[in-house]
Formats: structure tokens, C-alpha cells, sequence
């Protein structure tokens, strides 16, 4: 827009150039000079100023902080640049040719990259006219996560993603939550929880005011939400979720220690009357125990969580348990509850977790227990960090967990059973530790607005997830029991390679020090793919069963279960020396007694146990039968059972405690070849001791999850085994 000549001032132009087309623009004044000084023409000294203000202009116009760009020193840059070409290698060629520092961090999100550059203003003038698609320059916020994003972007990620999730159907497994409640008003949880499915156990309302529950339930429904929020595929649900909200908001009277099983027994009734869809109970809450001189022993609480989970109705009586009937196997239920949280932050953290027993109710022996490990160990890339470090090295043990190291020798489980993401703390390498910080921490949804987005840590957060792969099992395998689901997590899990290191470590000790290390880390970390797949090279095979473990009216005639295992015998001939990796897991649940009296006795808080053995390699059935009744008699008699020829790596006597057992025989497969059956046998409880009428007749079930693994990918292990078990395989057709 040309000014009036009659103004007296200089005439401006107002030109709109598209972003794609800057250097082109400026080309044009560039190649007008260069043709002047070719002609013998006199430079035109003012164009040359203009081609300056407009490097000025344009580069002013990418700013997009408030206030005024730095103009003269050195500082930070944050550079949003327009995906497609290779725009962060092009920056980083700049940055080398101009001898600029650069952070190697790219922040890939949905339409944008984003980089960091140290320069001046002026240093940054030309870049606009490069072929680095620049699209925003900011004042450095150094986003580390999308919670450093402003509320108005983090809204457009969150209504983006709520396009493009598809809800579970009405009947599909769900992730009930045992907390502070959820705020189901929140854009990505109202269509996966119903009104009718929102309950509390306290007042009339079951919406969340603490955010904790609604942290659990965004987890639990979506596991991290960082690659949903960035993704650009359809989410396809395949559970649900349920709320009942247990705990107190501040101005509510607290529960009174002695009552935490009666409010989790009526709290788990609620749901249940509502819809009979299967369910995994989600408790990431946990309190002090109510025998703190013996770490591990089973609590009212505990109690009752076992009796919840086998199927049984239970009311407190003072300080002790009344049982009202046998358990249903019908009635069965997961429970997944988190370990606890340490009290202190130290450098040396493993040190503080081991001498941290975790919380009631996580010794209960059905429960499925989940400590927290990590692997996020970058930190903040905010200058205000400079000099902090995480305190977790990659793989280990999560700074917030607790561990069971402190239970001692006693016959209680070993817990955690597996671990999950739980985030890191940062130290500054003196005397301060700085938690939850969003790098370092899973992306969930918040409860202070319907599109909030948050973050969430410790144990709490890697029990949530353990209930989402959980729920993804059910809904994969919807004939699985609660006892199945539970074995699946934990044979699906693995050490990582911090953990292996430990535990060869410890394994040098002895087998007594390498259960120590069990006690930290349980049987590792499950992925979805461990857990509900098998692979050609990775075969799972799964037993569901049931059985009188007793017979006659004194249960002096123990029973038990031979299954013949469908090895594929000619290729494990072909792997001769070849390495091969059984692993085996039984899960069952127990019946808890009501007294608390004798509970620190061996055979006296579970109802019965149950033992796995394998066939030694040249043994007959004959003889593998004879030996099976002979440990079973020694370990009933108090003796420790010789068992078989086979090299386990935790071995029968470190294994056999609590209600899920697990143990891998590192083999050849010429040695595997010559061992094809597998006995699950009894031994005594309470049921048997007591000589309890009442269960005299009654079936205890199992599960029984048996894998073969090779290295060798030449090796196809499945494909026998399922023409061997008819399962029908699937054929495409071109």
C-alpha cells in the first residue's frame, strides 16, 4: 500500500511472501545488485540496507515468544521446523558451517520438529533464506515431554487423539480402579467409562478431586499416552474402564486401619453387581502394615485380598478373618496391587529400596505385585538442570520402589512378582533430589480440566500398567482364568540387562543371595508381545486345570496331574548343543485361613500348595512317577524334596513359596528331546492339617504356562507344535 504522496514521508510497500518462496524474494534483490555492479553502474546503497531490513524483517516475523528477541549475545534458539525434508540435518550442517553449537535432540511432534541452536540474532538473519524449512523461532523453553507445550497446544494433541480413539464394546474386559475415583468427564476417558460403572464405597460421589485416580485410569486405559498424543493412527480400545473410589478426600474421616478389607470387600462387590464382564482389579494404593516387626506376614488386609481373589466371602471379626463360605472358582478375580513407594531418596537408591519392605497389602500371596524399574535416564534438557543427573541407571530398579529383601527366610512370596515403568528421580550430586518431573515420568490424563494432560511415577503408575496389559490378555483370551492371566504377565516378563548383571553377581553367592535379587526385581519387565503372542523361535503353551488334590475323609491320599508336553522331538534332535530355554510357570490361588494364629507356620495360612517337576532326560514315566511321590511325602514330613536330575536356574526350594512358581532349565535341545512330561502335585495346607470336612471334596485349579525359546532363527519350534495340538493355521491368499 503505496503512502500519499502529500504525507512527506517515504513511500512503503507491504509485501505478503509465502514461507517456501523467502529465498527466492531475496534472490531477486541479490541478483538486481550483482547485475549493477556487472554494468559499471554505482551500488545502490539503500537497496543494499533493504536487503537487510528484510533479513531482519522476516526472521522477526518467525518469532513467536513474547517480548522482544535478544538482539546482541549469544543465547538459545528453539527452532520449530515444518516436516518432510531432511530439516534437522540441513540445521545441523548450518550450525557446523557457521561453527554454532546445536543440541543433538530432535522433539518430533504431529506437524513440527524441533531443535535447539546457540547464536546471535544476527547470526540467525540468513537462515530464513536457506533451504531449511523453517517455520517458528521461540524464546527456549527446552520441551522435554508435551506437558512443556502451552495448555492451548497440548488441548489441540488431545482433541486430535480423541478423533481417532475407538472405544471397547459395552461387554469388554475392564480396568477397575481402586483409588481416589476418576474424573470421567475427561475428553479420552468418558466413552470408555460409563456413569453406571463410576462407584465409591464414601459419600455419594465417585469423581475424582485428588487427580491420582485419574492418572491410574488414562494409564490403565491407554498405557503411555506420548506416542497416541503424536501418533497419527486410530486407536483402537480393546477394554474398558470401572471406578470405585476407596480413599478419602480431606475433609472425609479416614478409614480406619483394621477396616481397609472391609471397605476393598465392598468395593469390589459394587462393579461386580453392575456387569459381569471380567475385570483386573487395579489398587495402587497401599499403607503401613499392621504387624511391622515381621515384614512379609500376612495382614487382615492381605487377608482378604487373597480370599477376594480365590473366591471367597469374608467379614472381619475384630482382629481376625471370619470365612463365610468355600471358595467359587467362578468367582475368581485378579487383583493387582502396587508394591509402595520409598520414604527417602538417596544416590545410592538400591540400598533404600532393598531396606524398604513394601506395603500392605503387596505380601498378599494371589495378588499380582508390581514394583516400578526404569528406563528413562535422560534428563531435562532445561538449563536450570545443568550439572543434575538421573538417579537410576538404564534398566534398574526405579529410585521409588520398594523391594521384599527385609521379609528374610520366612516362607512367604516373593514379591515384587514383576516390574514396570516407574519413572527416575534427579539428583543434583549433593544433598537434592527432585521427583516426578515429566520427563522422567509417564504421560497420562489430568483431572484439573476435561483435556488436561499429566504425568504420573512410582509404583502407582507401573501398577496401572500392569493392569492395561493385563486387560489386553483378557480381552485376547477371553476363556483365561484370573489365575492365567496372572501367570501370563510374569512368564512374559525379563530381566534387562542391568538386572541380568545383579543377578549373575548375586548368583556367584549362592542361590540364598540370588533370591535376594528376585525379591528386588521379581521376573523382570513383561512387553505385549511376550505376553500375548508366540513367535516361530518363542512358543508358549498354556494349561488350564483342575483337581482334588486330597482324597478320602482324612486327605491322606495325595493326587496329582501328569501332562505330557508336545515337544517337537526331531527339530529339538536337529538342534543338538544348541541352546534352549524352557521356562515353566504354574499359578493357582489359595484359600487364606481365617486365624491369624499359626500364620507364620508353614502350613498354616494357605489352604494347600501346589508343586510343578520335570521329567529328568532318560527317566521313564515309571520312575518320574515314583520320584514325584516321594518328594511330595519328604516335603509334607518338613524334609527338603531331593528332586530330579534337571539344572534349574532358581531351583525347587528357592521357587516354591507364595501361589505362582516359575523357573527356566537353560538346556541343549538333544537334552530337552529326552524329557517330555511334567507332574503338578500337592502339599499340605490347612485344608489337609486341619482335616476340614468342608473342603474335603473341593477342586483346586491351575494354570500352567510352558515356553520353549531358541536363538537359532533357522529353527522353526510353533509350526510342530501346532500341527501336533491341530491349532489351524492361518494362510493368506494373493
Amino acid at each position: 500500500m503505496p503512502a500519499r504522496p502529500d504525507d512527506g514521508l517515504p513511500e512503503r510497500a507491504t509485501v505478503w511472501v509465502s514461507d517456501e518462496y523467502r529465498a527466492d524474494f531475496l534472490k531477486l534483490f541479490e541478483d538486481y545488485l550483482a547485475l549493477a555492479g556487472r554494468t559499471g553502474n554505482p551500488r545502490n546503497n539503500e537497496l543494499v540496507a533493504n536487503i537487510a531490513r528484510i533479513r531482519e524483517t522476516v526472521l522477526a516475523d518467525l518469532w513467536q515468544s513474547e517480548g522482544e528477541p535478544p538482539a546482541v549475545e549469544t543465547v538459545w534458539w528453539e527452532i520449530w521446523l515444518r516436516p518432510g525434508a531432511d530439516g534437522s540435518g540441513l540445521l545441523s550442517r548450518f550450525a557446523q558451517a557457521n561453527d554454532l553449537s546445536i543440541s543433538a535432540r530432535v522433539l518430533r511432534l504431529i506437524d513440527r520438529d524441533v531443535m535447539w541452536i546457540q547464536a546471535t540474532w544476527e547470526q540467525l538473519q540468513v537462515l530464513p533464506f536457506t533451504a531449511i524449512p523453517v517455520a517458528e523461532i521461540r524464546r527456549p523453553e527446552f520441551v522435554d515431554s508435551i506437558e512443556d507445550l502451552t495448555v492451548e497446544e497440548r488441548a489441540e494433541y488431545v482433541e486430535d487423539l480423541v478423533e481417532r480413539v475407538e472405544p471397547a464394546a459395552a461387554d469388554a474386559p475392564a480396568v477397575c480402579h481402586l483409588d481416589t475415583g476418576v474424573a470421567r468427564t475427561h475428553v479420552l476417558l468418558e466413552n470408555s467409562l460409563a456413569p453406571q460403572d463410576l462407584h465409591t464405597v464414601i459419600g455419594t460421589s465417585g469423581f475424582d478431586r485428588n487427580g491420582h485416580g485419574t492418572k491410574m485410569a488414562g494409564i490403565g486405559l491407554f498405557g503411555d499416552l506420548d506416542p497416541l498424543l503424536f501418533g497419527t493412527q486410530t486407536v483402537a480400545l480393546r477394554h474398558r474402564l470401572e471406578s470405585v473410589r476407596i480413599l478419602p478426600q480431606a475433609s472425609e474421616p479416614q478409614h480406619d486401619p483394621l477396616a481397609y478389607g472391609d471397605v476393598m470387600a465392598q468395593a469390589v462387590s459394587l462393579p461386580e453387581i453392575v456387569s459381569p464382564r471380567e475385570r483386573v482389579f487395579c489398587m495402587p494404593v497401599t499403607t503401613k502394615s499392621d504387624t511391622p516387626g515381621n515384614p512379609g506376614q500376612p495382614t487382615l488386609w492381605s487377608a482378604t485380598v487373597d480370599a477376594l481373589a480365590v473366591g471367597a466371602d469374608v467379614v472381619r471379626n475384630g482382629d481376625e478373618l471370619a470365612l463365610i463360605a468355600a471358595p467359587d472358582p467362578s468367582r475368581a478375580r485378579l487383583i493387582v496391587i502396587s508394591a509402595g513407594n520409598v520414604d527417602n531418596y538417596v544416590a545410592d537408591h538400591l540400598d533404600e529400596s532393598d531396606l524398604s519392605p513394601m506395603r500392605d497389602p503387596a505380601q498378599s500371596w494371589n495378588a499380582l505385585t508390581i514394583g516400578a524399574h526404569t528406563e528413562l535416564v535422560a534428563p531435562p534438557t532445561d538449563p536450570a538442570y545443568a550439572g543434575w543427573d538421573v538417579v537410576a541407571n538404564d534398566g534398574e530398579l526405579s529410585p521409588y520402589s520398594r523391594t521384599s529383601l527385609v521379609f528374610g527366610n520366612i516362607p512367604w512370596p516373593v514379591k515384587p512378582d514383576i516390574v514396570m515403568e516407574g519413572g527416575n528421580v534427579l539428583h543434583d550430586g549433593g544433598s537434592l533430589f527432585e521427583t516426578g518431573v515429566p520427563a522422567l515420568s509417564t504421560r497420562t490424563t489430568g483431572h484439573t480440566n476435561n483435556l488436561a494432560v499429566t504425568s504420573a511415577h512410582a509404583t502407582s503408575a507401573a501398577t496401572a500398567r500392569a493392569s492395561h496389559l493385563a486387560a489386553l490378555a483378557m480381552a485376547t483370551y477371553p476363556e483365561y482364568w484370573p489365575e492365567t492371566i496372572r501367570a501370563l504377565l510374569v512368564h512374559g516378563a525379563e530381566w534387562t540387562p542391568a538386572m541380568r548383571a545383579a543377578l549373575r553377581e548375586a548368583r556367584k553367592s549362592g542361590r540364598k543371595t540370588q533370591q535376594l535379587m528376585l525379591r528386588r526385581y521379581g521376573w523382570g519387565v513383561p512387553t505385549e508381545d511376550r505376553v500375548l503372542y508366540s513367535t516361530d523361535q518363542a512358543v508358549t503353551l498354556v494349561v488350564q486345570d483342575e483337581f482334588v488334590p486330597f482324597e478320602g475323609d482324612a486327605f491322606r491320599i495325595p493326587a496329582f496331574r501328569l501332562h505330557d508336553l508336545p515337544w517337537p522331538r526331531a527339530v529339538l534332535e536337529e538342534l543338538g548343543d544348541a541352546r534352549v530355554d524352557l521356562r515353566v510357570s504354574l499359578s493357582y490361588f489359595i484359600e487364606p485361613t481365617a486365624s491369624r494364629r499359626g500364620w507364620r507356620q508353614r502350613y498354616r495360612y494357605a489352604s494347600h500348595q501346589l508343586r510343578f517337576e520335570l521329567q529328568d532326560p532318560l527317566e521313564n514315566e515309571s520312575q518320574f512317577v515314583q520320584r514325584v511321590n516321594r518328594d511330595a511325602r519328604t516335603e509334607e514330613a518338613g524334609g527338603r524334596p531331593q528332586g530330579g536330575q534337571v539344572n534349574w536356574l532358581i531351583g525347587a526350594n528357592q521357587r516354591n513359596l507364595g501361589s505362582l512358581h516359575q523357573d527356566i532349565w537353560e538346556t541343549s535341545g538333544i537334552e530337552l528331546a529326552q524329557s517330555g512330561q511334567l507332574a503338578v502335585y500337592p502339599v499340605g495346607g490347612w485344608w489337609k492339617n486341619n482335616a476340614i470336612k468342608a473342603r474335603i471334596d473341593q477342586p483346586v485349579r491351575y494354570a500352567l504356562v510352558v515356553s520353549l525359546k531358541t536363538a537359532e532363527q533357522e529353527i522353526d519350534l510353533y509350526t510342530p507344535i501346532a500341527n501336533t495340538l491341530q491349532i489351524p493355521t492361518a494362510i493368506t491368499i494373493e
